[in-house]
């Protein structure tokens, strides 16, 4: 019997094997799509995602990715690492403008054009690639003659070196991806140079994408049978009965875009430095200086993939220590204000790029400024401050008091310190009345040494 069903149980664990084979094989026979979402503002951890999203695509051998794309545009560099990814991609990957009502602008746009086959929803748009310029302060236009405040004669300037190295950088860019996948190259530089924009319909009149499709299975069905070129080498796209597969982002593309979000970057590095703060001001709390140092760096981490103006990081630093010396240096505010004033313009300045998502929030400056004025300026101030005053209570307070012998002894004997009696020790023979200063506390006894008079002097 115990047989019996030894041999049953072993018939049905190697049916469900050979189930899940059979099955692996239907799917590697029906072929793997990948797709990925692009969402939000293009930063760092996009590109991780893109990249890793890649290369698994390649591992699970997918016939074809899909990267879907919906966003206001994002940082220059991570934008040229996806595009960088894509062209060096084994397989074929398709940019899908999708669901309906997304965009992909800007940045967007570049991403694109460098796909292998670019597609669109209906009810979507593409283009304003424009680059923003990242830096620099607003320059008043001039006279003719160069001589400023002629209001009648005073005609707008032209674009000054810098923008113009920038925009003919952008152009030459992404007419190179035009050029590469035989897309309209005129409409590209329009979309750079004055910013112009199409909805799906019209960006496959001017040959901007190749199709437009109503959802992944439309978008699967009509790429069937494209030719494209993949990495020199061209091929013909098979999709049909394709079995579609999500790529979610990991826990370290997560934690990968908490910390570069600038907001929480900016939160991180002040953690970090008042951390720091607190462990210099109190040594031996350990928790500050740990919690500190962690934040610190988590912010470094952030500040080295983001457009950082070191000048507003070196005005946060001085209004800290302005507003730390104002708790200890009587200024009558000066200090104060003027760390105020250095660390909300510092704050401002600190990310250098007007990219959508990718600056400060005000709010929170004036949060973290009021803070940190009521951190350095009061607390701060009190606690330093209050160390700095005399011990009033317990045996260190005894230190340096003043006492009055009670009667003769030379080596061993009995003073009287705030109407107290203490045993008192002390290396020079004492007379009674006479003044004495304490030097040390040892339990109850007190080491003791005569007063300095007019007459002598200590050796």
């Amino acid at each position: 019997m115990m047989r019996c069903v030894g041999l049953l149980g072993l018939l049905l664990w190697a049916g469900i094997l050979f189930g899940q084979v059979n099955a692996e094989d239907n799917s590697r026979a029906n072929g793997l799509a990948v797709w990925l979402d692009v969402e939000g503002a293009i930063g760092p951890a996009t590109h991780d995602y893109v990249k890793r999203g890649l290369a698994k695509a390649v591992e699970q051998q997918a016939r074809v990715a899909i990267i879907r794309i919906n966003t206001p545009g994002g940082l220059d560099v991570s934008m040229r690492e996806i595009i960088q990814e894509i062209i060096a991609s084994p397989i074929p990957v398709v940019g899908y403008v999708a669901p309906g009502g997304a965009r992909a602008a800007s940045a967007g746009t570049y991403i694109l054009y460098a796909t292998h086959v670019a597609a669109m929803a209906p009810a979507t748009n593409l283009g304003a690639a424009t680059p923003v310029k990242i830096g620099g302060f607003p320059q008043l236009p001039d006279a003719p003659d160069g001589k400023p405040g002629d209001e009648q004669t005073r005609q707008p300037r032209t674009q000054d070196a810098m923008t113009n190295k920038i925009i003919n950088d952008a152009v030459a860019y992404i007419r190179g991806l035009a050029e590469m996948r035989g897309r309209n190259a005129d409409w590209a530089e329009l979309a750079v140079r004055e910013g112009v924009s199409l909805t799906a319909s019209e960006a496959l009149k001017e040959k901007v994408i190749d199709l437009v499709a109503e959802d992944m299975d439309d978008l699967l069905a009509r790429i069937d049978g494209r030719p494209v070129n993949v990495l020199g080498q061209e091929m013909s796209l098979s999709t049909q009965s394709l079995t579609l597969a999500h790529i979610e982002q990991d826990w370290r593309t997560r934690l990968l875009a908490i910390i570069t979000d600038p907001n929480i970057a900016y939160i991180l590095m002040l953690i970090g430095i008042y951390g720091l703060i607190l462990e210099f001001a109190n040594p031996g709390t350990i928790i500050a200086g740990v919690i500190g140092a962690i934040s610190l760096l988590l912010a470094l981490f952030a500040f080295q993939v983001l457009p950082v103006n070191y000048a507003g990081v070196a005005l946060i630093f001085l209004g800290i220590v302005f507003m730390l010396a104002e708790a200890l240096i009587p200024s009558f505010g000066a200090l104060g204000i003027g760390g105020v004033v250095a660390f909300v313009i510092g704050s401002i300045m600190l990310i250098d790029t007007e990219i959508p998502g990718y600056g400060i929030s005000i709010p929170l400056i004036v949060t973290f400024t009021l803070l940190s004025a009521g951190f350095f300026i009061f607390v701060l101030g009190m606690v330093l401050r209050a160390r700095k005053r005399p011990v009033v209570s317990g045996s260190e307070e005894l230190l340096h008091s003043m006492g009055e012998v009670v009667e003769d002894f030379e080596h061993e004997g009995w003073i009287r310190v705030h109407g107290e009696l203490w045993r008192a020790r002390a290396h020079t023979p004492l007379s009674s009345k006479q003044k004495v200063k304490v030097t040390a506390v040892d339990g109850l006894m007190l080491e003791v040494k005569p007063c300095l008079t007019d007459h002598t002097k200590e050796r």
